[in-house]
């Protein structure tokens, strides 16, 4: 018997959790860049699931692909649902690190915006049902979201504190850890589409119509 997606999404959650508690200290930032890892990855997966619904979203329109649109419909929720959880993580990382919670940051105040403004969107198209306009709403997401990140200055949060690391078992280590949110990510999506689609269509049968 097949276990659902939703069992493995959890199993996932334990491994990362695990591997996050074995990862490689940091000269500077000692044990506690653990949480800045978690937090880093979480952020990928978040913006990993955001681009695959933009671009499932957009194919779908293009082909006029129902299955598509509903992939899009599942990947928009599943993004949206580690953006939103990235919020505590992102409390956890200022504590740990900063020694107290710099709530003026913009790439954080960014984040909230977008979470607020992603909830009430996706809250929207869940009320209307309609796998099309959340396929253009989740491409629109998206665009929106990169452009305001670009735009956005830093000003206690690095650009890219795993990648600008010399150490490379930091970076291996992040990679690992990302490739396990990813595979979250993914079976969280399954499990959002199926229940977008009352189960009435395996992914087969989905690509028939």
């Amino acid at each position: 018997m097949k276990k659902s997606p939703l069992v493995w999404f959890v199993i996932l959650l334990a491994a990362m959790a695990g591997l996050t508690a074995l990862g490689p200290a940091e000269k500077t930032l000692g044990t506690n860049v653990r949480v800045v890892y978690l937090h880093g990855v979480w952020v990928w997966a978040a913006l990993a699931a955001f681009l695959a619904a933009a671009l499932a979203g957009t194919a779908g329109l293009i082909l006029r692909r129902l299955n598509l649109q509903q992939w899009s419909q599942a990947l928009g929720r599943t993004g949206l649902f580690f953006w939103i959880t990235y919020i505590p993580l992102s409390l956890w990382a200022m504590q740990t690190n900063w020694n107290g919670l710099f709530l003026a940051e913009p790439r954080w105040r960014l984040a909230v915006i977008f979470s607020i403004t992603g909830l009430l969107l996706q809250t929207g198209l869940a009320v209307m049902d309609s796998p099309a306009w959340s396929s253009a709403a989740n491409t629109g997401f998206f665009l929106a979201l990169i452009f305001s990140l670009q735009s956005t200055e830093n000003v206690m949060h690095p650009e890219s504190p795993i990648f600008q690391s010399e150490a490379l078992n930091i970076q291996l280590f992040f990679l690992t850890l990302l490739a396990l949110a990813l595979l979250a990510v993914w079976q969280a999506a399954r499990w959002f589409y199926q229940l977008g689609t009352g189960g009435r269509l395996t992914a087969g049968e989905a690509s028939q119509r």
